[in-house]
């Protein structure tokens, strides 16, 4: 086998040099090079790659390969593993299905601002980290309010599951077009989460005399003080998901969601 892959992991999490060098070991019984690349010091020119780690080491690798439209496959180390495939329990079953060609690829959507992408998110929040800010937002250049809150989530529908579900917001399928607005504990209960067309423009107007902090996907972050605009990027995140993949199955084991039909008696 010809195709050129490479196995990311994170050096920072424990087992992950282990899981590393089994996953290894499988391609190389099955005759595929493989080259070895740290979370920090990642390459392109791959066909085809294993991220190892919790989903924060995914969405660095999803930002980093959407340059190149790359695959990445996610092999859990973390918590939860809601972008991830696969754990160290079925490493040898999701390789022999890599390998066989028994998955898709799944284009998500991504965020842009400035020189940033994020595949979950967009955090804004005020300089000042235990006061409320002022954020005054605009839609396609059409004034929509002014929150008064900890800060705003901009979101994917692959963010939704993330930060921007524990503050309130709703929950999209990752192949819908659309982005969430969701503020962080607003000052008034008739502030509500809203949901727009991935085409729509959204601007936050800088306040007189505010500062604000920017991050992507909680990792990157950049500070601002004039407007600020999120749009959809124009590369996706091709994430590598077994044929037998179902989101409304990972929110049910994930996020334990309701009952199993099989429970229902």
């Amino acid at each position: 086998m010809n195709r050129k892959f490479a196995i990311c992991y994170n050096p920072l999490m424990d087992n992950s040099k282990d899981v590393m060098q089994e996953l290894k070991h499988l391609l190389d019984l099955q005759g595929v090079n493989s080259e070895i690349l740290s979370i920090d010091s990642l390459k392109s020119d791959y066909e085809f790659v294993f991220v190892i780690g919790g989903d924060g080491t995914i969405l660095k690798a999803a930002r980093f390969y959407s340059e190149f439209n790359t695959p990445i496959f996610g092999v859990n180390l973390g918590r939860l593993g809601f972008l991830s495939q696969a754990s160290r329990d079925n490493l040898d079953f999701a390789v022999s299905q890599i390998l066989n060609d028994n998955f898709k690829i799944e284009k998500r959507m991504m965020l842009k601002c400035q020189n940033n992408v994020a595949l979950n998110d967009f955090v804004i929040k005020g300089d000042v980290s235990s006061r409320t800010s002022r954020f005054a937002l605009q839609i396609n250049d059409k004034f929509v309010c002014e929150y008064l809150a900890d800060g705003i989530i901009i979101s994917t529908p692959t963010g939704s599951t993330a930060y921007g579900m524990a503050a309130g917001g709703p929950v999209l399928s990752p192949v819908v077009q659309a982005i969430t607005i969701v503020p962080v504990c607003p000052h008034t209960f008739s502030a509500r989460p809203i949901v727009v067309s991935a085409d729509d423009k959204i601007k936050i107007l800088s306040c007189p005399n505010q500062k604000y902090i920017v991050s992507a996907d909680g990792q990157n972050i950049f500070t601002f003080s004039d407007d600020l605009i999120i749009e959809k990027s124009e590369n996706y995140a091709n994430l590598a998901l077994l044929n037998k993949n179902d989101f409304y199955s990972v929110l049910r084991n994930k996020l334990h969601w309701g009952i199993s039909p099989a429970c229902i008696k």
